[in-house]
């Protein structure tokens, strides 16, 4: 066969390759996803855009804790908050993934997914159940039959946990060692199944955590908590379909 065919026949199979659209993972669905590619109007106030909230009005007095540049967004507590930066967005799903990259600054930065519903009002501001990434562990926590359970939230505030709650309490959470170096990007997938809560960095499994609170029937929102210092990037969010539902 002459190099003109063998030419011909490569340029046809790249055509064809670059003209083949793959279908769409058929066990999940795409809800929501954000490149943070744009521009702010201004630089003294959040405005993130695409759906996103935060609580800078409320726990800053108005100051900017969440920039856009270079295409990620920059989360940073400004130094009158009182809380945490919580950085929000829409996410009803009652099985789901949430996929997104995350750069941790300093050694002691940690990022936050918290998952929860607003309208369950047996918990404290409806959180239901986080994972708390860190350059040294990765914590998974049930908080709707944890921490943010109102009678129990309101037993710890009035510091009257009793051992058998203190034993409990640590039931509702797993811990898992890892090691991130400060300043470099990964990429973590957060998996929700039933009563499983299962995550992934780089690829690769971290760990999982079943508990009774995270087969909450719906989430509602996506919390980004950040107590110090995040970037994050090329968010996604999922929901998965029911295996056992008929087609």
């Amino acid at each position: 066969m002459s190099p003109a065919s063998n030419t011909c026949i490569l340029t046809a199979l790249v055509l064809l390759a670059t003209s083949t659209v793959l279908p769409a993972d058929p066990g999940r669905t795409l809800l929501f996803e954000d490149d943070f590619e744009r521009n702010e109007s201004q630089e003294e106030k959040d405005e993130i855009g695409k759906g996103w909230g935060s609580n800078s009005a409320r726990r800053a007095g108005g100051h900017k804790q969440v920039d856009l540049k270079d295409g990620a967004m920059h989360i940073f507590i400004h130094e009158t908050a009182d809380h945490g930066v919580s950085v929000t967005h829409p996410a009803e799903f009652t099985d789901g993934i949430v996929e997104l990259d995350f750069m941790l600054p300093g050694p002691k930065d940690n990022l936050g997914l918290n998952f929860a519903d607003l309208q369950y009002k047996p918990v404290h501001a409806g959180h239901l159940f986080m994972v708390r990434i860190g350059t040294k562990s990765v914590e998974l926590l049930d908080l709707k039959t944890g921490n943010m359970d109102e009678k129990i939230r309101a037993l710890r505030l009035a510091k009257k946990v009793t051992p058998e709650l203190e034993a409990l309490l640590k039931t509702k959470k797993k811990r898992i060692p890892v090691s991130l170096q400060p300043g470099s990007w990964h990429r973590v997938a957060v998996t929700v199944k039933g009563d499983t809560l299962s995550v992934s960095i780089d690829g690769r499994p971290v760990g999982e955590f079943a508990s009774e609170g995270i087969a909450h029937p719906t989430k509602r929102l996506l919390r980004l908590s950040v107590p110090g210092k995040a970037v994050v990037d090329n968010v996604k969010i999922f929901a998965l379909e029911d295996e056992n539902s008929q087609p």
